[in-house]
């Protein structure tokens, strides 16, 4: 039988909320899987697959938390209120609702695209990492945000110069409006500054990623940021799974393999 979510708001701090999704396991718990979402829009299109992902992690013994972070989906306040550090708090908020509600299993953090920047941090304790095609850089991920709005003016010719005047607009602390959001200073330089690196106790990181093509192999920024981990002491598993970017496609579309891939990778 499919488990269903349990769906609740979590109290966080300042009188505000954060949605969470709860996908009970089937059995005695083999693990405790904390879900952090990509940015932006990228959560939107991802949504279809981390709610199929998280139901078949659920049949095979894993507990999984989904939690929507502050500005995103239906937890409060706005997109543009949110800042990296709120995320980060967010995190560490369904780290302890999973220790209260579920024990005795080993904890996992999955992060997909900017997410897996999230997720890579010292949580003071042992944790392991799940990584859908992460992003290495947050500097990177901010340009190719920041880019949207050059696409969307190209056929004006209103492009020239744009990027350096977001630039300038985020460092004088003031947001930027890009694609329908409202991108704050301090969001914008908390991803700026933050990269996927090792830190804490070394344990275990699935590294998938997707590809169309059959002869696909990673790039070398993947392959350099894996061994960083590697010669940190951390056992990664690096796979390619058959499958588009639905976080990047116009239509929703779905990676079949990919979960098959996750739950073998965790069970």
């Amino acid at each position: 039988m499919t488990p269903h979510a349990d769906v609740f708001f979590l109290p966080a701090a300042g009188g505000e909320q954060r949605l969470c999704l709860f996908h009970a396991p089937v059995g005695a718990p083999r693990s405790r899987v904390l879900y952090l979402h990509p940015f932006a829009e990228e959560m939107n299109k991802s949504r279809r697959m981390a709610a199929l992902a998280c139901r078949a992690l659920a049949e095979a013994g894993h507990a999984v938390l989904q939690v929507d972070l502050r500005g995103c989906g239906d937890s409060s306040a706005d997109f543009g209120d949110a800042s990296w550090a709120d995320w980060q708090a967010d995190a560490r908020l369904g780290l302890a609702w999973l220790d209260a509600h579920v024990t005795d299993a080993p904890v996992w953090l999955w992060g997909l695209r900017a997410g897996a920047l999230l997720a890579a941090a010292d949580w003071g304790r042992p944790v392991n990492y799940l990584f859908w095609q992460p992003m290495t850089n947050g500097k990177l991920a901010l340009q190719q945000f920041l880019r949207l709005k050059l696409a969307a003016e190209m056929a004006s010719g209103a492009s020239k110069g744009l990027m350096d005047a977001m630039k300038t607009e985020l460092a004088a602390g003031r947001p930027v409006e890009i694609a329908g959001y409202r991108l704050s200073a301090n969001l914008a330089s908390g991803l700026d500054a933050a990269r996927l690196a090792p830190s804490g106790v070394p344990g275990r990181v699935e590294w998938l990623e997707l590809s169309t093509r059959e002869d696909a192999v990673l790039t070398s920024v993947s392959e350099q940021a894996i061994k960083s981990w590697q010669d940190a002491g951390w056992a990664v598993r690096p796979q390619i799974v058959p499958g588009p970017g639905f976080w990047a496609t116009s239509e929703i579309e779905l990676a079949p393999a990919l979960i098959a891939r996750t739950v073998e990778a965790l069970s």
